[in-house]
Formats: structure tokens, sequence, C-alpha cells
């Protein structure tokens, strides 16, 4: 594994399009999210349906996970241009669904429409940095693609809470609308003139694959809001079980979604695989259930939450800027440190989140954040740099598809944890305090196992190293 490059080589005149087209699609697709919880009550007092409060986050989720899944495929089929340009404008029509929406359901449909774009310019993004940029620059575009994830926990909110402040939720909308194609033009004028496959047979779309994806993220998403225990654990164990036998289909497919490696424990590329899962559901319950714990002990307001827990994104960008031009074997010895400082953090939320005062718990909400950027790049870098030939596309586009299952895993794995913990009783006192312990308790055996595999992750990445050097010592 070569050297990391500098910024100074990254930052060239005639990469700085490709960059603003890649940041751009990341923070257009992460901000939404962000967004959405900003301007929903303002949704629900216009047009009604309030019990479908959780559907068009829950829509947005599934469909960019399919998208990002078929990404590989999109790319071969359309070419990596045409493929983000399409992702932008399909973004864009679905936010002007969502304007224009006289209802509940048509918010949702465009929600799903909206996720699909999403997920394609998340999932294009990674794809680009393979393809566009060398492998030394891998790590330090990937914190650029990070520092996108943190501006949209300042920029999301502060959109959506200007226009519900101004009484027209509907603005925000269209003002990502306007954002979209503005992006596809940008991205068409800057992203590389790469074509579509040419020569080979023309690919069937997955349809049997997707559908599982489908039924496991509709699975996570009933086990959200189900009130039994057995019940939530039932189907998040269905939803587990649908994600195996997607995967187990793929690799015996002639056209498969992910590389042929795909979770292997003795490929690089596998392993980086299991690597970015297992963080990614370790980081999650930060986001989901620490902001509802803030207000009911500490009296926050939604917005000191929502910032408090910005913490934790702030800490990645902040610490993934920081290591991405360390060498190679210095980020192997991160994909451990990274991880247990991440437990290290977890461990010292569960305890302290509800004593009195408050002035720790940011920094440890910070640590956790920074433990998941001091890794989450060199990871990355395996994850791709590992692919087997020929399998470029599909391990670069199975970052976003693995980070966002592992998001929806650990959100669905949360909320089993709060309602055991005592939040099936409601928002009482004694069932809070108790949640605010477990949630982040639970995950942290979960960030000790990511440690051990980022630990086998770099054994495999010094031997790959090892066998590249002896090769050119040999030619």
């Amino acid at each position: 594994m070569t050297a990391t490059a500098g910024w100074s080589a990254l930052l060239k005149r005639e990469w700085i399009p490709l960059l603003v087209a890649l940041v751009g699609g990341v923070l257009l697709h992460s901000m939404n999210v962000l967004m959405l919880a900003t301007v929903l009550p303002s949704i629900v007092e216009d047009v009604g349906g309030t019990a479908m409060m959780s559907w068009p986050t829950t829509a947005f989720l599934a469909s960019s996970i399919v998208a990002a899944t078929c990404t590989g495929h999109l790319t071969s089929r359309l070419g990596a241009r045409t493929a983000f340009c399409a992702g932008a404008l399909v973004f864009g029509i679905g936010a002007l669904i969502c304007a224009l929406a006289p209802s509940m359901g048509t918010v949702v449909a465009g929600r799903f429409v909206q996720g699909f774009g999403g997920g394609v310019l998340s999932a294009m993004a990674y794809v680009l940095v393979g393809n566009a940029f060398p492998e030394p620059m891998w790590p330090r575009v990937a914190a650029l693609l990070s520092g996108a994830w943190s501006m949209a926990v300042l920029v999301g909110p502060l959109v959506g809470g200007a226009f519900a402040t101004w009484g027209n939720w509907r603005g925000a909308f269209y003002a990502v609308t306007a954002l979209a194609a503005l992006l596809a033009i940008v991205a068409a004028r800057a992203l590389p003139r790469a074509r579509a496959a040419k020569g080979g047979p023309v690919r069937a779309i997955p349809g049997g694959r997707v559908v599982l994806i489908c039924l496991a993220i509709a699975v996570m998403s009933t086990a959200s809001v189900v009130s039994p225990p057995l019940t939530k654990a039932g189907l998040f164990l269905t939803a587990v079980a649908l994600l195996v036998g997607m995967i187990l289909l793929d690799r015996r497919s002639k056209a498969p979604l992910f590389p042929s490696d795909a979770f292997s424990l003795r490929s690089m590329t596998g392993v980086a695989m299991w690597f970015a899962l297992l963080v990614s559901i370790a980081y999650s319950p930060l986001s989901i259930f620490v902001p509802i714990f803030l207000q009911s002990l500490h009296g926050f307001d939604p917005l000191a939450a929502g910032y408090t827990v910005a913490g934790a994104s702030m800490g990645w960008t902040v610490s993934s800027i920081v290591v991405s031009g360390w060498s190679p074997r210095a980020g192997g010895r991160m994909l451990a440190a990274g991880t247990l400082a991440m437990a290290v953090g977890l461990a010292g939320v569960a305890p302290l989140m509800t004593t009195q005062p408050v002035v720790v718990l940011p920094v440890l909400i910070g640590l956790v954040g920074l433990g998941i950027g001091a890794c989450w790049g060199f990871g990355v870098q395996r994850l791709m740099g590992g692919a087997k030939a020929g399998e470029g596309d599909l391990a670069a586009s199975a970052v976003a598809t693995v980070q966002q299952t592992g998001f929806a895993l650990g959100a669905a794995a949360a909320g089993i944890v709060a309602t055991l913990a005592g939040l099936s009783r409601g928002l009482t006192p004694a069932g809070v305090a108790s949640a605010a312990f477990w949630v982040p308790a639970a995950f942290v055996p979960m960030a000790f196992v990511a440690a051990l595999v980022g630990g086998r992750l770099a054994l495999l990445a010094r031997r790959a190293s090892g066998k590249n050097w002896d090769a050119s010592k040999g030619t």
C-alpha cells in the first residue's frame, strides 16, 4: 500500500470542480435528514398525517439503501457521470413532489424518490473517488466527504428552521430542488467523461435481491414502532436473516451487487466491510436517543440538544482531516485505536448521562466522533484498495450501502434496548434514566468487536503490502 499524498497534491486546480461536486452530493443527501426533522411539525400542522410522522424518514432510508446497493450496477450501465447527474435530478424531483404535496402520503412518496436519488449521490461519491483519484489520496478525499456529513448537522436544521420560522415549510423543499438542479449542472461539467461499459451482456436489474433489501428495511422499521420487546427482537433478527440471505444469493449471482468476497474474514475487502458495518452500528445511538435524554433529564431545548450531539460529527470531521495524511502503518494502528476511543466515549456517556453538571458529556460525545473519524477513512481505503480486479466500482459503492445499513441496524437495536430499559412505559423519569444508561452501554461491546476486526484488517493490509513489496523487488 502506497504512502498517503499531501493536501497540496489533492487540491489541484483541475480537481477542485470534481471535489465540489462530490462534497455537494454528500451534503445535499445528508442535510435533508435533519432538515426534515425540523420542518416535520409544520408539515403535519398543514397537511395532517400525525400517525405517519415516521414514514417520511423510513421511506427515505429504505430507498437510499436500495439505491446505494445498486449504484455499482447503475455505473456499469450508464457511466459514472450520467449516474451521478441522474441521482441529482431524481433527488430534485423528489423534493419538488414534497414541496407540492397536498397530503402526508404524497410527502412520503416524495421522500422515497428523494432517498433513491440521495443514495445514488452518496454511493457515487465513493465510486468516483476510486475512479478519479490515485489511492494515496483516498483518505484525504474521504475526510472531505466526512466533513460534508458534519456540515449537514449545522446546515440541515438551519435551513429547515429558517423556513419553518417563516411559516413556509414548502420553501425548504423548493430550495432543495434548486440546489439539486445546480449540482446536476456542476457535475455534468466537472465529472470525468466515463462511459458505460460496452461489449458485454446487458445485466438485468437484480429484482429479487432488491426486494430482500426492501423487506429487511421494512422489518427493521416495524421493529422501531412495535411495543412488545420479544416482537422487537424477533423482527430485528428476521431483518438480519433477510440481509444475510441477500448476501448469500448475491455471491452466486452472475451480476453481483457486492464484491465477490463481501464480508469474508479472509480478504481485506471482506474484513473492511465488517469493520465499516460494526463502526456504523456503534456510532448510531448518539443521534437517535441522546437528544431525548438531554431534553428529558437536563432540560435542554431541541436545538441545544441537537447541537450537543453534533459535537460527535464535528469530532469525526476534525480527526479525519488530522489523520488523513498519516502513513499506512499509522493508519493501521488507528483502525483499532479509533474504535477503542469510541468504546471509551460510550462507556463514559452511559454512567454520566444522568449526573449533574453535564460539562463532561459533550467531551465524551465528541470522543466518540473523534474515534470514528480517526479510523473511518483508513477503513474505506482498505475496503476499496483490496478489491479484486474488475470489482473496484462494486467495492466503492458498497461503502455507502454498508454505512447506511449499519446505521439502520444500530437504530433498530437501540430501540430494542431502550424499550427493554423502560421507555416502553413512556418518557417517565425512571424509564428515561434507565435507558440513558443502557442504550450507550449496550454498544460498548460492539465498539470493542470493531477494534478486534480493525486489528485483523490492519494485519491483512500489512501482509498485502509486504507481498507487493516482494513482487516489486522481483521485477
